[in-house]
């Protein structure tokens, strides 16, 4: 009816949004989420820089399995007024309003750090009343089936990006869920966070103890001029971009002929993926991985799919110990694939697999996310506004060569790591499935739940 439509804050008229089911369970009450909110807030609208210059800013791609990232790549130059208007405070929760369709709504909550963080105006803060709904029970409502189908059925697609009105948020409805099972997902994103923690001690000590090994301390990131002759630069290299003759890469690679080392194509054997094109893509099938997908700590579940039947070839799944690297857009990137994982990964993505047994694949897969490498990859990869890595430079970089009991040590404090790291998302899996539980049967089963297989987790150290 059209009254119906004048009753929408942005008077929707598009079929979705109306002929869309939502599911709700009567026993349970329900309020707009804009009636338990204390405020809402746009980020701040400003030039960012990769040089830490003023505050750590968080963006759209900095928030992942519910949790603000530990580590943000941007900083934003301010002042103090706005400052105190965008300082991120503990337990707000940040939702991502514009991104990509599969982006778009997701939500994570920050925990405080030691320094004085922002965030940009792609993401929303809301912050809720603690009276009434836990910060960690409404970001866990809005990333569960319930909350995204909310969300999803409210996005607006465009081109380039889809977007979700904040006041359209406000007006998804939530359940009221009791304080007890609220205090348990609380708990369970408490225990995540000291967890993914821990985790990123135990990498920073693995990364640590590779660069002190190989003593790779004294490069000179700031000294910008160089000195080169036809005959050392473009006789020798093919290029002509003046990035690429920094004497910072002059310090690494003196640095790494005087150590043991091979090139990385006598390593590893390097395969190359497909690439089937955005018509290919659909929203069930083989999961479709792609380099946003992709950091040197996981996968995210990619919300792209593809057709089984047309592209479910084993030979195209990456096997366990298969290192993921990135060669287009955020290059050098590197995974290592836990075990075998029935996906396709895009073009942009690169599997390497270990021919040399004197090198372990945790190992080098450090290496290739230290700045050994990284500097490696952004001096190949520069000159262009896309970055694009050459396989046949990928073959040819360095990677220095460790004992093998060194190399051992760094190999335990990457699988302590990521076991803490596995854990700690499992948490919070249990944690949203069991909003889920109390939506689609009752909360007593949902707290029977969450707490036998949060006390599994903690004690096995695995969940499945």
């Amino acid at each position: 009816m059209l009254k119906t439509i004048y009753a929408n804050k942005d008077y929707r008229i598009d079929s979705q949004f109306h002929t869309e089911t939502v599911i709700k369970n009567l026993a349970l009450s329900y309020k707009r989420i804009g009636d338990i909110l204390l405020s809402s807030q746009y980020g701040i609208s400003i030039e960012m820089n990769e040089n830490r210059i003023g505050y750590p800013i968080y963006r759209m791609n900095e928030i992942h399995s519910m949790l603000c990232d530990l580590n943000v790549n941007k900083s934003a130059n301010i002042n103090l007024i706005e400052l105190s208007t965008f300082k991120l405070n503990d337990k707000d929760v940040l939702f991502n309003r514009t991104n990509s369709y599969e982006w778009v709504g997701r939500t994570g909550v920050y925990y405080n750090n030691e320094d004085n963080r922002i965030f940009a105006s792609y993401l929303v803060r809301f912050i809720p009343d603690p009276l009434v709904i836990k910060p960690e029970y409404l970001a866990c409502f809005l990333s569960s089936k319930f909350g995204v189908k909310e969300i999803k059925r409210r996005a607006r697609e465009s081109i380039n990006q889809t977007n979700v009105n904040p006041e359209e948020v406000k007006e998804i409805e939530i359940p009221i869920l009791s304080k007890e099972l609220q205090n348990c997902v609380e708990d369970n994103f408490v225990k995540a966070n000291r967890m993914r923690i821990d985790a990123a001690t135990l990498y920073n000590r693995a990364e640590n103890f590779l660069l002190r090994e190989i003593s790779l301390y004294s490069i000179d990131n700031n000294a910008t001029k160089n000195i080169k002759s036809l005959k050392e630069s473009f006789l020798f290299t093919g290029r002509l971009d003046a990035e690429y003759y920094q004497p910072k890469y002059d310090d690494l690679f003196y640095h790494l002929s005087q150590l043991e080392s091979k090139k990385l194509g006598e390593i590893v054997s390097i395969k190359k993926s497909i690439e089937p094109g955005s018509d290919a893509y659909q929203d069930t099938g083989i999961p479709f991985v792609r380099v946003s997908n992709l950091s040197k700590f996981g996968l995210t579940k990619p919300e792209i799919h593809l057709d089984a039947n047309k592209y479910g070839s084993a030979t195209l799944y990456p096997k366990k110990d298969t290192i993921l690297l990135s060669k287009d857009g955020s290059v050098g990137i590197a995974y290592k694939i836990e075990e075998d994982m029935e996906i396709i990964t895009s073009g942009a993505l690169l599997h390497l697999n270990m021919i040399d047994n004197e090198f372990l694949p945790d190992y080098l897969t450090l290496v290739l996310n230290s700045k050994i490498v990284q500097l490696q990859a952004e001096r190949d990869a520069g000159g262009s506004i896309i970055q694009h890595w050459k396989p046949s430079e990928i073959e040819e970089v360095i990677i220095p060569k460790l004992p093998l009991d060194h190399q051992k040590k760094i190999s335990d404090l990457i699988q302590q790591s990521f076991k803490l790291k596995k854990q700690s998302e499992q948490l919070l899996e249990v944690a949203k499935k069991a909003v889920e539980i109390a939506i689609e049967q009752n909360e007593a089963t949902a707290i029977d739940y969450i707490n036998s297989y949060s006390e599994l987790i903690q004690e096995d150290g695995n969940w499945d």
